[in-house]
């Protein structure tokens, strides 16, 4: 099951006005960095936005009080499933 999360955008690379660049933004949730596609994303970011991110693309641009909230929903589901469950998806 993918699960798509809310994550702050670190740095933007790209133009969204350019689609012959590759528009990638780095994103971070609690430690956790990715590069992150935007090409579909419905508003451009900018530095310290928050973006939805579900399979490496950014789908949805929220408001930091949104974000934190789902963030805080995340961290409150993840406190009740049982420990093996949570690395099960551990890819070290």
């Amino acid at each position: 099951m993918c699960l798509a999360v809310p994550m702050k955008v670190e740095k933007i690379e790209g133009d969204p006005d350019d689609f012959t660049q590759n528009q990638i933004a780095v994103v971070n949730m609690d430690g956790v960095s990715r590069k992150i596609r935007l090409d579909v994303v419905d508003r451009w970011p900018e530095v310290g936005d928050y973006v939805i991110v579900h399979a490496g693309f950014a789908i949805h641009s929220l408001i930091e009080e949104e974000a934190k909230k789902n963030i805080e929903l995340i961290r409150e589901m993840a406190s009740h499933m049982p420990e093996e469950l949570l690395l099960a998806g551990d890819d070290s």
